[in-house]
C-alpha cells in the first residue's frame, strides 16, 4: 500500500463555527509510527464521522440507539478502548486532533473488534457546539487534559466556565461529566470551575472515588508508585436543570 508520508495535525473544519475561544492544544509535529499511519489510511473512512456544521445524528452514527458517552482527548486510546470493551451497551464518541493518537486507536478498534466507537478528529469545542444536540449525551469523559502548568498559560486549560456551560447543555438530565488529573492545582480548579455550573450537581462531597469503569494506565501506575496523586471529579446533570444561554467558549 502507498501511504502518504504525514497527515495534517488536524481536520480542519470547512465552515468553522467561529467561536474564537482559546485553543487548549497547539499544532506540533508529533512522532507517528508507520503502523498508526496504515490504521488512518485504511480505517479511518471506516470509523470516523466528519466534521460538520450541523448536529451529527447519533443513532445513525453508530447503526443503534444506545446510550452515547463523549470522551475528549482520548490520547493514544487505551483507556477508551478498555471502557468500551467493559460497556458494550454503551456507545463511546472519542474527540482527539493529533494523528498518533488517532492512529492508535483505529488499530485498538480493528483489534478488539469493537464496533462501540466513533472518532471526529477536530477542536472539542467545536464539535460540542456544532455538532452535538443539546441534551443528547448520557455522560462525557475527560481525562487528564493538558494542565498547562505555567500561570500564563492557565486560559489556555480546556475545563473553564464557559466551556463547562456548554458541555452541561449536551447532557441528557441526570448524565454525567467524569473529570481526572494528576495536577493538583488544576484539580482545584476544576472543583470550583465544575461546582459553579448551575446545571450541575457534585456527587461527592468535593474529589471523588476512582470508579470501576476508569482503568489505570500505565502512566498513571507509574506516577501513584513515584507518589503522585489523581484526583476524580463526577458530576451529573440536574434534572430540574434549565437549558443555559452560555456564551461561546
Amino acid at each position: 500500500m502507498n501511504l502518504p508520508k504525514s497527515y495534517p495535525p488536524i481536520v480542519t473544519a470547512t465552515h468553522p463555527s467561529g467561536s474564537g475561544h482559546i485553543r487548549s492544544f497547539v499544532h506540533r509535529r508529533a512522532h507517528i509510527t508507520p503502523s498508526q499511519e496504515q490504521a488512518l489510511a485504511q480505517w479511518l473512512p471506516r470509523w470516523s464521522i466528519p466534521y460538520q456544521s450541523r448536529p451529527v445524528d447519533l443513532a445513525q452514527a453508530f447503526g443503534r440507539e444506545a446510550p452515547v458517552i463523549l470522551e475528549i482527548g482520548f490520547g493514544m486510546g487505551e483507556t477508551t478502548q478498555q471502557i468500551a470493551q467493559a460497556r458494550p451497551g454503551d456507545d463511546f464518541l472519542g474527540v482527539e486532533v493529533f494523528n498518533a493518537g488517532v492512529g492508535a486507536l483505529l488499530k485498538r478498534i480493528e483489534e478488539h473488534g469493537l464496533g462501540n466507537i466513533r472518532i471526529i478528529q477536530h477542536d472539542a469545542v467545536e464539535v460540542l457546539h456544532d455538532m452535538i444536540a443539546p441534551g443528547s449525551l448520557a455522560g462525557a469523559h475527560i481525562y487528564f487534559p493538558d494542565p498547562w502548568p505555567k500561570k500564563r498559560h492557565h486560559k489556555r486549560r480546556l475545563i473553564q466556565p464557559r466551556f463547562v456551560a456548554l458541555l452541561a447543555s449536551r447532557l441528557a438530565p441526570g448524565a454525567y461529566v467524569h473529570c481526572a488529573t494528576d495536577w493538583e492545582h488544576y484539580a482545584q480548579q476544576m472543583l470550583e470551575v465544575l461546582s459553579a455550573e448551575p446545571m450541575l450537581r457534585n456527587t461527592c462531597a468535593d474529589f471523588a472515588p476512582r470508579p470501576d469503569y476508569r482503568p489505570l494506565t500505565k502512566f498513571e501506575n507509574r506516577g501513584l508508585r513515584l507518589g503522585h496523586g489523581v484526583w476524580d471529579l463526577i458530576f451529573t446533570r440536574r434534572a430540574d436543570a434549565a437549558p443555559a444561554h452560555h456564551r461561546e467558549p
